[in-house]
């Protein structure tokens, strides 16, 4: 590998300052959150959580905390290594000497990236599970069980992702061969935007089932209550399935899936198991309060237009007649302009960016979690088991109950659980 060091340009260190101020802020925000968390159990948890457990909860806390800041540290040097040795012109390289073919070259250039960032990730994966959830008690994952999780993911990359990224790459590389074909950025979005749509469709009966076993929920009082709380909710429940999330971990959770008129809830076992039928109840009425409230279709809209836009700079950035794209390859030493590698330069371009963006969703996401709860309290009659089922969640999850406002700003999609619990006792 030759060093790129002597091609960079201000690109290169615009690109390079914003990782950089990325990491910090991102170690600045898990600073602040240790410091935030609380040295007496909060009274909303004194119900639930002693002194031994809250003690637990910090450190977790704490030990994922050092866990996040070595993983984070570890991949900004791998890429900042990888670049400065002109990894990605080597690569590039390599991958031509496999074909002529640019789609297949493509192709292999992203799938050996994809397998080298498997092989960087999957000691600290391992440890995450088998060493950090183990200690708590978390973890119910095998071996077995994590080896099958980890190349059933890898087929599926593969049988799902490689005939996508093909097809993007060919639509992307034929505009510098077919006179004809305008405005590749807006074909590869539309390609991208139907084949996103048809997973989600068909995800729910051909791909989860692959991870875990979904089981009708039987006959009784639970499955009655939830058919009844969806009649009154005119929610288009089709099916009311429980899944085996204890094959995994103890930690609980629910979710619905489907699209249109054909609505499936699923419950973790765990949840089941630890939850009342009120709390349930509450729980599947927030859920449902996504979709009454229009969070569904808002977010699916607004990121079908976040895709159109990252494609058309996508454009930008594999033009090769474009100062853009000369700029970025030259930033990361690669001569040739190419589809398949200007993909993951502008990825990296990208990643503050999306950051900052992603603050705006996330600030987006807790006002529609304050709204589904009140949803909830509405149709239930009142947000107490809600809230009792969200007290649950964090004492066993071993939650922050109350973390920094950089780190909720930064990160956190659901309000912290003290302004969800107020905003519940609000709630009429």
């Amino acid at each position: 590998m030759i060093s790129a060091m002597s091609d960079w340009n201000f690109m290169a260190v615009i690109i390079l300052v914003g990782l950089f101020l990325l990491w910090k802020l991102e170690f600045a925000a898990t600073l602040l959150n240790l410091k935030a968390f609380p040295t007496e159990v909060p009274k909303v948890l004194e119900n639930l959580m002693d002194a031994e457990k809250l003690d637990k909860a910090r450190d977790y806390l704490r030990i994922n905390a050092r866990f996040g800041i070595l993983q984070s540290t570890v991949s900004l040097v791998v890429l900042l290594v990888f670049w400065t040795m002109g990894g990605f012109g080597w690569l590039d390289g390599l991958a031509r000497s496999f074909s002529p073919s640019p789609v297949v070259a493509g192709l292999i250039f992203l799938a050996l990236l994809v397998l080298g960032q498997s092989v960087i990730s999957l000691p600290f994966s391992v440890y995450d599970t088998f060493v950090i959830e183990q200690k708590f008690g978390f973890n119910r994952s095998t071996p077995a069980t994590f080896v099958m999780d980890r190349l059933k993911g890898l087929l599926l990359g593969a049988v799902i992702g490689l005939p996508l990224a093909a097809a993007v790459l060919w639509i992307f590389g034929s505009k510098e061969n077919i006179e004809n074909v305008e405005n590749a950025w807006l074909w590869a979005w539309a390609v991208v935007t139907v084949f996103q749509l048809l997973l989600t469709y068909l995800a729910p009966s051909l791909i989860m089932p692959l991870f875990n076993k979904f089981t009708p929920m039987p006959e009784g009082e639970l499955k009655h209550e939830i058919e009844a709380l969806g009649t009154r909710c005119d929610f288009p429940l089709t099916g009311v399935f429980v899944m085996d999330g204890s094959k995994r971990s103890t930690k609980a959770n629910a979710f619905f899936t489907g699209l249109g008129k054909r609505k499936k809830i699923a419950l973790f076992d765990t949840l089941v198991e630890k939850s009342s039928t009120p709390e349930l109840l509450g729980v599947l009425a927030h859920e449902i309060g996504h979709f009454r409230c229009g969070h569904i279709r808002q977010r699916l809209a607004v990121g079908i237009l976040q895709t159109a836009v990252i494609f058309y700079l996508l454009g930008l950035a594999t033009d090769p007649d474009g100062k853009f794209a000369r700029l970025l390859f030259d930033a990361f030493g690669v001569k040739e302009i190419s589809p398949h590698v200007g993909l993951v330069l502008f990825s990296i371009l990208l990643e503050p960016v999306s950051k900052l963006l992603g603050v705006l969703a996330n600030a987006w996401s807790r006002r529609h979690e304050f709204e589904a709860d009140a949803y909830a309290a509405k149709v239930t009659g009142n947000g107490a088991a809600l809230g009792e089922a969200l007290k649950k969640m964090t004492t066993d999850h071993l939650s922050h109950p109350s973390p920094a406002a950089l780190r909720v700003w930064l990160d956190y999609s659901h309000p912290p659980l003290v302004q969800r619990l107020e905003a519940l006792r609000n709630a009429h």
